[in-house]
């Protein structure tokens, strides 16, 4: 399931997933949030926090259509993934190349220094 973060900044969609993440999560919550974000700062900077193994994410092909699907929708500008999975990590590298914008991998515990990065484009100085 995925669901919204209330305490994210106005202009960032962040989203949590939690459990087994389906494709309808995506098209009716994920999408039409980030085109409110998109139509509202005429660009997306976008928070996942994935609180679930990759086991209950599927991550086929309809994840990679949806991203990809979002690509000619929106305006990417910064994409934070926030998780300890180092195969997650991994595949936002992959992303990074494909989509446009910047993406970049956040530890857990650094979920709000990755929202302010979202929001700000830099991190919070330790």
């Amino acid at each position: 399931m995925i669901t919204i973060i209330p305490e994210a900044p106005e202009n960032v969609a962040a989203f949590n997933a939690t459990g087994d993440v389906t494709r309808e999560d995506f098209e009716n919550l994920v999408i039409p949030h980030v085109k409110e974000k998109v139509d509202q700062y005429n660009e997306l900077n976008y928070l996942l926090y994935l609180d679930t193994d990759l086991d209950n994410f599927t991550m086929g092909a309809w994840l990679q259509d949806a991203l990809l699907g979002l690509k000619n929708l929106t305006k990417w500008n910064r994409t934070a993934i926030v998780t300890d999975k180092e195969g997650v990590q991994n595949f936002t590298d992959i992303f990074s190349v494909l989509m446009p914008g910047e993406f970049k991998s956040f530890p857990k515990e650094n979920l709000y220094n990755a929202l302010y990065w979202c929001k700000n484009g830099n991190e919070v100085e330790a």
